[in-house]
């Protein structure tokens, strides 16, 4: 039966899996190494070179510097220069410098790196080698990947020209994986200023695991080793900017504009998809306006200036939101479609009878007689008054009169048709209102009974009132 580990094997093993981690983690960063009898001078420092640790005696030491192509720079003036052509057909140019056995060189430049030697006579005492360098700056590097199906691309710009020899080298390496780090050497651009790497992305490698990347540059005068970054490739993720950016007018739209634009090169829309950004300017404004959550490659602009030309930029993202914005596209400018009329009308210098704001009509004067007087700087006014036409007050009368017999016309139907609807709504006859009654008696209807009856007899001292109530009611 076998034992169980002990508590000193269960310690040492966390500490020996951290052991691993650390030499995993941790890169050789150290300066370059100096050859033999190579003496390392900084820029812009002086340097000493000494022939012998005691000077020959009754003897004069000479120096001499060597050099090839073009690289030879003036070093020292009104010594003696010597040319030699060699067989390939570059030059060896030979400078003899100052005498004694040490030489100084002051504020030195890349160009007096060389190899320098002393000699008595023909005898050569010592052969050195100079080479002038500074340190490294310290990478900041950046990381990003062009779409899912690219290498990843880390790089960090230079404030200086890196001196010759600089080694610049980074390491990727899976987080808390125990595993030996891949290796990449870096390359310098010098129109760009910047040093690149290209990391190999294996297919099928997992976009959310967390990897380590290391930097580390290098050269004779030292070593500078860049901070740690943790980065996914999901998070690196950054498109190019979208290409083919155009700015179109549309006919009878003084206020729209058509902007479209093309994916990328890098990028395949087949797979995944872009979102857009667009902003976009007019002219004399130094603001944008942006518009988000794009997913077309066109867009249209409904609040664009009348007249004025617009500028407008694009930039993409991962459809999902990973990564970061590509850089803003190359502007594009485009202008409303502007009225044909209206244009004709700004190019005359003046026009006959236009309507003013208080509808009358009037000369429009000729622009000339409100330009500057060059002389004194004063502005000219003209004293023409607008000359009001007498088409205008006809015109202005009749429609006055026209709109008040409308006015009288409406007003005369609506009461005739108040009257009317209030007679056919009225009450009937006592329900809360008075009966008319007729002044006079009706008169009579005719009929077949004759007006004068015939009298009757009457009694004896009876008044006859027939003849006088007809009358009375006659009256």
């Amino acid at each position: 039966m076998a034992r169980p580990p002990g508590p000193l094997l269960l310690l040492l093993l966390p500490l020996r899996f951290l052991l691993h981690l650390a030499a995993a983690a941790g890169r050789p960063c150290g300066p370059a190494g100096l050859p033999r009898d190579t003496v390392l001078g900084l820029l812009g420092a002086n340097v000493t070179l000494t022939c012998q640790d005691e000077a020959p005696a009754n003897a004069t030491v000479l120096w001499q510097v060597e050099k090839q192509g073009a690289a030879a720079g003036q070093l020292a003036e009104g010594n003696t220069l010597l040319l030699r052509q060699l067989a390939e057909g570059n030059t060896l140019l030979l400078r003899q410098l100052a005498e004694g056995n040490t030489l100084l060189l002051r504020q030195l430049r890349y160009e007096d790196s060389g190899h320098y030697s002393c000699s008595v006579g023909t005898r050569l005492l010592r052969s050195l080698r100079l080479l002038v360098a500074e340190p490294p700056e310290t990478p900041q590097v950046y990381c990003y990947r062009r779409s899912h199906d690219k290498d990843v691309l880390c790089e960090w710009p230079q404030q200086k020209k890196p001196s010759p020899g600089t080694r610049a080298m980074l390491w990727v390496r899976r987080r808390f994986v125990a595993e030996n780090a891949t290796e990449q050497r870096c390359r310098y651009f010098s129109k760009a200023r910047k040093f690149l790497c290209r990391l190999k992305v294996p297919p099928g490698t997992d976009d959310t695991k967390s990897l380590v990347v290391s930097t580390c540059v290098s050269n004779s005068a030292g070593a500078s080793a860049g901070k740690d970054k943790i980065i996914t490739l999901s998070s690196v993720l950054r498109p190019d900017p979208p290409v083919n950016v155009t700015v179109q007018a549309l006919e009878k739209a003084p206020q729209r504009l058509q902007v479209n634009w093309s994916y990328p090169p890098s990028w395949d829309p087949r797979f995944y998809w872009l979102r857009f950004q667009v902003r976009y300017r007019p002219e004399p404004a130094s603001a944008f306006m942006e518009v988000d959550q794009v997913m077309t490659t066109w867009l249209d602009i409904r609040d664009a200036w009348r007249g004025t030309r617009h500028v407008v930029q694009v930039r993409a993202k991962d459809e999902f939101g990973h990564g970061t914005w590509s850089e803003w596209s190359q502007e594009a400018v485009g202008t409303p479609w502007i009225d044909p009329w209206e244009l004709t009308s700004e190019m005359e210098p003046y026009s006959s009878q236009v309507p003013t704001e208080d509808g009358i009509y009037g000369v429009t004067l000729y622009p000339r007689l409100f330009e500057e007087d060059d002389i004194n700087g004063s502005v000219m006014e003209s004293s023409t008054h607008p000359v009001a036409s007498p088409y205008a007050f006809l015109v202005t009368g009749g429609s006055l009169l026209l709109g008040i017999a409308l006015f009288v016309g409406i007003v005369v139907r609506y009461r005739q048709m108040w009257w009317t609807s209030g007679q056919e709504t009225a009450k009937p006859e006592g329900e809360g209102q008075h009966m008319l009654v007729p002044l006079s008696l009706p008169p009579p209807t005719l009929s077949d009974t004759p007006l004068l009856p015939h009298p009757a007899p009457s009694a004896p001292g009876g008044l006859h009132t027939t003849q006088a109530d007809y009358s009375s009611s006659g009256q």
